[in-house]
């Protein structure tokens, strides 16, 4: 279990780093979308060299394929709305106000996503203690975006 906290530790880390990385790629490139798309076969590449590294890399087979909801194969097109948000936005709000958004919008949308059940998640309902958290995140990076 530690070491899951770790790896989310990490990607924290790696989600407060990544916007300035592929936003200063973008702008040297002069090119956002084609910036975009190294992005992903960068990542693309590490996940493929990490995965044979590590034994973990399969194909899946048809009945695997035909269990997949409808709604799961998505996920990617959220990958390339985050990647354009760290390459427009990021660079005008700046790398505080970027992650503050992001990060509170992410807790105040899966209060939703738990509360319902909703995308695979188990049900958990929305408190008023989960709220209030989630109230003060919002007032949070009002202030960290103001000031």
């Amino acid at each position: 279990m530690w070491f899951l906290y770790g790896l989310t530790i990490l990607a924290g880390i790696s989600n407060a780093i990544q916007p300035g990385q592929n936003a200063t790629l973008s702008k040297a490139l002069g090119l956002p979308v084609t910036a975009a798309l190294i992005i992903l076969l960068v990542s693309t590449a590490a996940l493929l060299v990490g995965g044979v590294a590590v034994g973990k890399l399969e194909l899946p087979s048809g009945p695997q394929l035909a269990a997949v909801p409808w709604w799961a194969w998505l996920g990617g097109l959220f990958s390339v709305l985050l990647i354009l948000a760290q390459l427009y936005a990021s660079p005008a709000i700046g790398a505080a106000s970027f992650l503050g958004i992001i990060v509170t919008v992410g807790v105040v949308a899966s209060l939703v996503l738990d509360h319902f059940g909703w995308v695979g998640f188990p049900v958990h309902p929305a408190s008023l203690w989960r709220i209030v958290g989630a109230a003060l995140m919002i007032g949070g990076v009002a202030l960290v975006a103001l000031f």
